[in-house]
Order: structure tokens, then sequence, then C-alpha cells
């Protein structure tokens, strides 16, 4: 039961950040489906801070740069959307999608390189730190405590009070629901939209290095992030864009996530004789049905995914 724990909060640390991400992003009128991308590459950014950073660093002082390499590299690649959509008004779906591909294949091309560039024998796509991901864990009994469920619920206040209790946040939504009254009363849209899309990039890159931490002390970055961005979108969406909820959804989703890792454990469970990669697809069968269910009665912000013209009214 306390692996399921574990495992239920490291999964739903990662789903919130992401989820986070995309809630700001579509908040601001432009839908981010390239979160996948995003966080390959913030995780790539996090993996290679942890790579070379000094050994002789303090374990906080390293758990902050790797924290903060993922969310320059997160927001650094989020900025490919905010040119192509928000300045040249590109197809938003289409941008995603794109960014997706080249997130996974860009990031493996340039770990291969880096690997054979230190030994030519050496073709493979992996990133080890297995001495650096010490410090992001620490263990209070048999429970595996992972810095990154702080890092998630502080990210869910921050969201929380940012979208609610300032005015950044109320102009960002105003631009999501009705950018042209937004824009008549002096809201820069555009700026506004490009706030939205970094401001997920940054949520982005750390769901990113958060999931490859999760279990491993190693990454092939050819593999991605195994759907995680869309499993995000899906909490996202049955959370209504709404961050208190987008938490609750994350951890019914990371508790069928960490199934799949500890079904085993409970004899109920294989008394089940159900294969194990049933319990692997049950997250996106879930996040199937929920947005199945609920699409009917999603209230997304009414502008998301229309390009912003100053000259329609």
């Amino acid at each position: 039961m306390t692996l399921l724990v574990q495992y239920t909060l490291i999964f739903a640390s990662v789903l919130m950040l992401v989820a986070l991400g995309g809630c700001f992003a579509e908040h601001s009128g432009v839908i981010n489906l390239g979160l996948e991308g995003i966080m390959v590459i913030g995780a790539l950014g996090g993996a290679l801070m942890m790579r070379y950073a000094p050994a002789t660093l303090p374990p906080l002082v390293l758990v902050l740069l790797v924290l903060l390499a993922a969310a320059v590299m997160g927001t650094a690649y989020s900025a490919l959307l905010g040119v192509a959509c928000i300045n040249f008004k590109a197809d938003q779906t289409i941008v995603g999608t794109a960014m997706n591909m080249l997130g996974t294949a860009g990031a493996t091309v340039l770990v291969k390189a880096i690997n054979t560039a230190a030994n030519p024998d050496d073709v493979s796509s992996t990133i080890q730190y297995i001495e650096p991901k010490k410090s992001f864990i620490h263990y209070i009994g048999s429970f595996e405590f992972n810095w990154f469920m702080v890092v998630a619920v502080i990210a869910l206040i921050v969201a929380y009070v940012l979208l609610y209790k300032t005015r950044f946040g109320l102009r960002l939504m105003a631009c999501g629901d009705h950018p042209q009254a937004a824009d008549c009363v002096g809201i820069n849209v555009y700026r506004m939209r490009w706030a939205g899309v970094l401001i997920s990039g940054v949520f982005g890159g750390l769901g990113g290095i958060c999931y490859i931490l999760a279990g491993v002390s190693e990454w092939k970055f050819e593999n991605g992030v195994a759907g995680f961005g869309f499993l995000a979108l899906a909490v996202m969406i049955f959370g209504q864009w709404k961050p208190q909820r987008i938490a609750l959804a994350a951890l019914l989703f990371g508790l069928f996530r960490a199934l799949s890792n500890v079904y085993i454990g409970f004899n109920f469970l294989v008394a089940l004789n159900i294969p194990g990669t049933v319990y692997n697809m049950m997250p996106y069968i879930i996040s199937l049905l929920v947005l199945a269910f609920t699409s009917k009665s999603s209230r997304a912000p009414k502008a998301e995914g229309i390009p912003y013209d100053k000259a329609v009214r």
C-alpha cells in the first residue's frame, strides 16, 4: 500500500504540473497540444544539468539548478508555439502535433551526438543520473519522498493565486474568453497569450524532469514520455480548467497509472488474472471514458484555438 501511495503521488505530481501548464495556455486562448514535446525538452535540460553539474554541489543547489534548467528549456521550446500560433496565426493543433514529434526526435539526436562525442562507441540516446537523483529523494520510514511532490503543491497554489487573485490572471482569462472585449479596454491580447504559452512551457518542463526521475536512474530519450502530455490534457479537461479540480483529477489518474506499477503486490488484483498490459492501458482507457462523458459539459475558454485578429469585432 505504501508503494501505491508513493507512485500515485509522484505520477499525480507530473500530471498536475503539466495540466496546470496547459490550463494557463488555454485560458489565454491558445491550445497547447505540444505539451508532450515540451516535457521531453524540459526533461533533457534537467538531465543534462544533472550530468554536467559538479559533484561537489550541495543537494539543495543541485535541485534548484535542475529545476531551473528544465523550466528554461521548456519555456524556450514553448516559444515555438507562440511564434507559430500567436505571431503567424498557424493552426494550433498542427503546430502542437509537430512539436511533439520534433521534441522526441530532437532530444534523441542531441543526446546521441553528446554520447558519441564523449565515446565514439556509445550511440545510445540514454543519459544516466544515478548519483544526482539521490538529491531529489528522501526516505521517511519505508516511504520514498520526492521533492517534486512539494514542487507540484507549490505550483498548484501559485496557479490558483495567479489566475483568481491577481489582475494578471483575470486579464489572461479575459483574453481566452472575450479577446476583442479585452482589447477594447486596453489589454494587449498578444502579450497575454504569449505569457500563457510561456508559463505552460515552465510547468511542462518541470513535469518532464519530474517524469523521468519518477522511478529510474537513467532515461532513453527515444522513448519520449509515454503519452503523459496527452494524459495531462485529459486531466485538465476533466478538471474543467480549474487548478483545484485539476489537482483532484491528477490524483485519480495518478492512482490508475500507479496500479500498473504495483498491481503485482496486491493479491486480490493478481487473483483476477488480468494481464499486466491491461493495467498499463488503464490510464488511457479512463481518459477516453472521461472525455467521452464530460465533453458535453466542458466549459472551455470560449476563444481557445481561435487566432486573434484585431480587425474582427
